[in-house]
């Protein structure tokens, strides 16, 4: 029988954040509860961006396609964990190329982020020639279990290039339990409109 890898963070509060910033940490509130004679329930203050999240193109290109235009056919299929857990600063082309990824093909970079649940502000990112070469490549999505697939470029290159060619980037997976090798992907964004980004629970199968 296939196994289901579950392949998001866990939201709750104190958990890894962009930089460790407060103000984007998860708020989990219980508003009433039992001992107060009625029903449980709890509030979440999240940003969008928080955990395991799909980006739209309105997050760094003015003007951008939203959320929901992201079909879930796009989000659901056969995929490829690539191991990078070998790149120390950034993934760039050479890393990128002995894999030779397909037309259409959905890929997960797997690199030593999903080893660590507190945020590492030198994490590897994908530099923007390995952008370039996923964009030459044709490639359908690429996700990273980092809190973002870029840091330290002026002008967020790797982002722009993506998605300026329709590429969905995903961002903040675990992939510590899953080994290297095809699967098939389920990538479930909160049913959202009108805004940059989505978190998302996901799961391989296989």
């Amino acid at each position: 029988m296939p196994k289901i890898y579950d392949i998001s963070m866990t939201i709750q509060e104190g958990m890894q954040v962009w930089k460790n910033y407060e103000s984007k940490k998860p708020k989990i509130v219980n508003v009433q509860n039992h001992d107060t004679g009625s029903t449980h329930e709890s509030r979440i203050d999240i940003d969008v961006h928080c955990g395991t999240h799909v980006d739209a193109p309105l997050h760094m290109i003015p003007g951008g396609a939203t959320i929901e235009t992201i079909g879930l056919d796009r989000l659901v299929g056969p995929a490829r964990v690539l191991d990078l857990t070998d790149a120390k600063d950034c993934i760039t082309r050479e890393h990128l190329e002995p894999f030779a990824p397909q037309r259409g093909e959905r890929i997960l970079l797997k690199t030593r982020s999903s080893f660590s649940e507190e945020f590492d502000m030198e994490f590897p990112f994908v530099r923007e020639d390995a952008a370039r070469y996923l964009v030459e490549c044709g490639v359908s999505l690429v996700g990273i279990d980092a809190a973002g697939i870029e840091r330290a470029q002026p002008g967020y290159p790797t982002h722009r290039t993506l998605m300026g060619n329709d590429i969905i980037i995903v961002e903040g997976l675990r992939l510590k339990e899953v080994e290297p090798g095809p699967y098939w992907l389920v990538i479930a964004p909160l049913k959202l409109t009108g805004i940059e980004a989505a978190p998302a629970r996901a799961f391989l199968i296989g």
